[in-house]
């Protein structure tokens, strides 16, 4: 019993202490902070604000948050559902539909590696339904590809090991090999522990940069307070760490390399460990056997290290401030060598194939792989990869030799090629081989965290969009094959000021509006802002944004109030004279809407509805809004709070979320879709908004995890609302309110997903022939769900 109240409280401060990491993240402006050390207040208001609240949840093993379909024992019958049992006892006179509470009469297992039960009756039914993803290679269990890859190790026999800061479900550390997922170094996630962005391997060990904080247990040996270990950790090739006398952590296999800042390159040769440690800007030299050290070397701003067929070693020198990066070469007892490297763009890897060639990953503008001759003095001899990456020839357009986001290269000793790409701001995993005649063998895809998908409606859901990516769907193809990866839409160097590039963006709305695709994405998970896209070709070109004070990528925003920004000159770039500042401050809007006719809509939890009509496209096709063409209208009865809203203009039909007053918020929770949809008929006449239907949603805030609904959708006649922690997606009809369905992960994705962190983490979208397409974030192994519900 202690082990599963360990393990819950383990679960439940991962996802508070993620949501931490999140926030400080838009503070900051990066993707991801490691350490927050200089943010101490804000950390603890953070802290408090998610329940952080004691020393004994902070010292807790952070299993990884996923929420099986309840009774994975045995794998799930496919197209099975259970449907609720109807309470209204306490319906209002209204026509009303109140979903089931869950029968908490007994208490569940604390342990959440399974979802609680619910103890429901069921009923028959005959719409059955499919579970399948997109934008993973696999579709869970045992195989995933990690959500991001910061640097990788090819071994002579072509086995891949990868490392990253962070996988939420726990492959910081992954393995492949001839196009499969073998493997994971494990304990590398939680207490504290998070990977890194390098890897060396030899014939017995790896060896993994890695950080420790210090969040474990009391009496084991972790960092002080205030202190975090920027370490090498040895792992056996099984994955499993290998201790060695005077090592250090919890099982002594941490090499204690720095207090300052991380380990940022790694290798490996005749016993011999090389580290950088950036900090100190030096090169530490270890034996692989002992792991003392053996000597050490100054070497500025040092970061990924290549060892040629002499023993010596590369090593790049990284940026520092206005001091372009380079390649500098030493010998293995520190001496420097002539033969420096220097105009190389954005070098992110280094390695030596089988030929005893140099090959430079270059990040910069060029996007591929510079081949260097290093025999004597090192000469550029050829390339690799298309030059301009994915932004040569059709730029956005995914092809086998256009890279992007460059942070790995290898070769095994066939003399094949390994390439990864991490995107750019984190934006998912492209693990390619290719042959040495520079043939793609395979590829490995974990494309989406903390994202949703959304459909073109005038292409009948044939090309979907995530935040990043565009697929092409074929639907007449079985679960996780109706997908092909067709463009990456983010363009770092064209569109600097992308929004994407400095926030957080989750889920897009893709609409058609004049004949023109447009997409709108909400960002953050708090919902801070909406940032507008137009299309050219496969590139998703920034062309407004609704924003609220200073904006730290910004320049010229007004700092004070809400403000627009439309792309007058069409450069996907803000100046100054393009804002609009609104007059006041919208502090928490959840609900954001974009209807069919283009208009903007906002729910705000202060009580109020905006709704910004559309003026029309400019000349360069970027939607234009305006603070004078606004409404501001009073929130109707019964909501007290608001969160979520949907309008369909050829309707004249609205529909809100929230608390009202017969279901208010009973523990406080944030960001929720709240415990009530209502629907009001003739919206746009304005004199009487009384309802014309109320949905009570699932709430039951004594379950543990609780059971709440995260995001709504609504699509035909039907309403799905997402559970964030119990793996459901309950559906309605709109027109009797009644509850005629529940969704839960397949054996398609063995039975599992994570929790739905954001507003819209559901979408849906009807298809001509009546099938329903049904999205859902699934945050733990880098994919998105999708149900399909045939007419």
């Amino acid at each position: 019993m202690n082990n599963r109240l360990m393990r819950q409280i383990g679960n439940f401060y991962q996802k508070q202490h993620r949501k931490i990491q999140i926030f400080n993240q838009r503070i900051k402006n990066l993707f991801r902070t490691d350490n927050f050390q200089h943010y101490k207040i804000f950390k603890f208001l953070l802290g408090l604000i998610a329940g952080v609240t004691t020393a004994t949840v902070i010292a807790i093993y952070l299993t990884g948050r996923v929420t099986p379909s309840t009774n994975t024992s045995t794998a799930p019958t496919a197209n099975t559902y259970t449907t609720p049992s109807i309470n209204t006892s306490t319906a209002p006179s209204i026509n009303t539909y109140t979903a089931p509470n869950i029968n908490t009469n007994t208490t569940p297992s604390i342990n959440t590696d399974t979802a609680p039960a619910t103890s429901i009756k069921t009923a028959s039914t005959t719409n059955a339904y499919t579970t399948s993803w997109l934008g993973n290679t696999f579709g869970g269990g045992d195989k995933w590809v990690q959500i991001q890859v910061s640097g990788i190790y090819v071994a002579p026999d072509g086995t891949v090991y990868t490392n990253s800061p962070w996988d939420e479900a726990a492959r910081e550390v992954g393995i492949y090999k001839d196009g499969d997922a073998i493997g994971k170094a494990d304990d590398l996630h939680g207490w504290g522990r998070g990977g890194g962005s390098a890897i060396a391997v030899d014939q017995k060990y790896m060896y993994v940069a890695m950080g420790q904080s210090p969040e474990g247990k009391a009496g084991e040996d972790y960092p002080p307070k205030g202190t975090n270990w920027y370490c090498v950790r040895r792992y056996k090739l099984s994955g499993k760490p290998a201790p060695f006398p005077g090592g250090r952590g919890w099982d002594k296999s941490m090499l204690i390399v720095s207090t300052k800042d991380k380990v940022t390159g790694l290798a490996v040769s005749d016993g011999r460990l090389y580290v950088s440690d950036k900090a100190a800007g030096r090169i530490r030299v270890y034996d692989t056997a002992t792991m003392k050290e053996l000597r050490k070397f100054a070497v500025s701003n040092p970061g990924n290290i290549a060892i040629d067929k002499q023993k010596n070693l590369w090593i790049i020198q990284n940026t520092n401030g206005k001091t372009p990066a380079k390649i500098v070469y030493y010998s293995p007892t520190g001496k420097q060598l002539p033969g420096a490297i220097a105009d190389i763009g954005e070098p992110t890897a280094i390695a030596v194939d089988n030929q005893g060639r140099l090959l430079v990953a270059d990040n910069g503008p060029r996007q591929q792989v510079l081949i260097y001759d290093i025999k004597s003095k090192p000469k550029q001899v050829g390339t690799f990869g298309t030059k301009g990456g994915i932004y040569a020839d059709k730029p956005g357009e995914i092809g086998a030799l256009k890279f992007y986001g460059l942070s790995g290269i290898g070769t095994d000793a066939a003399g094949n090629i390994y390439v990864s790409n991490d995107g750019f701001n984190r934006s998912g995993v492209d693990l390619r081989k290719f042959s040495p005649s520079g043939q793609l063998q395979w590829q490995l895809l974990g494309l989406q965290f903390v994202d949703n998908a959304d459909a073109d409606p005038s292409t009948d859901g044939v090309d979907v969009f995530t935040k990043d990516e565009h697929f092409v769907m074929d639907y007449s193809k079985g679960s996780g094959k109706e997908w092909q990866y067709k463009g990456y839409t983010l363009d770092k160097f064209r569109y600097p000021s992308d929004g994407r590039l400095h926030t957080m963006p989750t889920a897009p709305f893709v609409r058609r509006i004049q004949g023109k695709r447009l997409m709108y994405i909400s960002s953050e998970m708090m919902s801070e802002r909406l940032l507008t896209y137009r299309f050219d070709g496969e590139i998703a070109v920034p062309c407004g944004i609704f924003g609220k004070g200073k904006e730290k990528w910004l320049a010229d925003e007004p700092t004070k109030g809400s403000w627009i920004w439309v792309d007058v000159n069409g450069d996907g770039s803000p100046q100054a004279k393009e804002y609009q500042a609104t007059g006041e401050k919208d502090d928490t809007v959840w609900g954001w809407e974009i209807d069919s006719k283009g208009d903007v809509w906002q729910a705000a939890e202060a009580g109020y509805i905006k709704h910004y009509r559309f003026q029309g496209l400019n000349a360069h096709g970027c939607p234009r809004y305006s603070r004078t063409a606004v409404e501001k209208i009073p929130m109707p009865k019964p909501f007290k709070v608001l969160t979520r809203i949907k309008y369909f203009p050829e309707q004249d039909v609205m529909y809100l979320s929230g608390y009202t007053s017969d279901r208010p918020n009973i523990d406080g929770d944030w960001g929720l879709a709240g415990t009530e949809v209502v629907r009001y008929d003739n919206w746009s006449k304005g004199k009487n908004r009384n309802p014309s239907l109320r949905i009570v949603l699932p709430y039951n805030p004594s379950l543990n995890p609780k059971l709440h609904i995260k995001a709504i959708d609504i699509a035909g006649n039907r309403l799905f609302a997402a559970d964030s922690k119990h793996a459901n997606v309950f559906i309605y009809d709109t027109t009797t309110g009644k509850l005629v369905q529940q969704l839960k992960p397949g054996p398609e994705v063995a039975g599992e997903t994570g929790w739905v962190d954001i507003p819209y983490g559901v979408r849906a979208f009807r298809r001509s022939n009546g099938e329903y397409l049904v999205f859902v974030e699934e945050v733990h192994k880098a994919k998105v769900i999708m149900y399909r519900l045939p007419a």
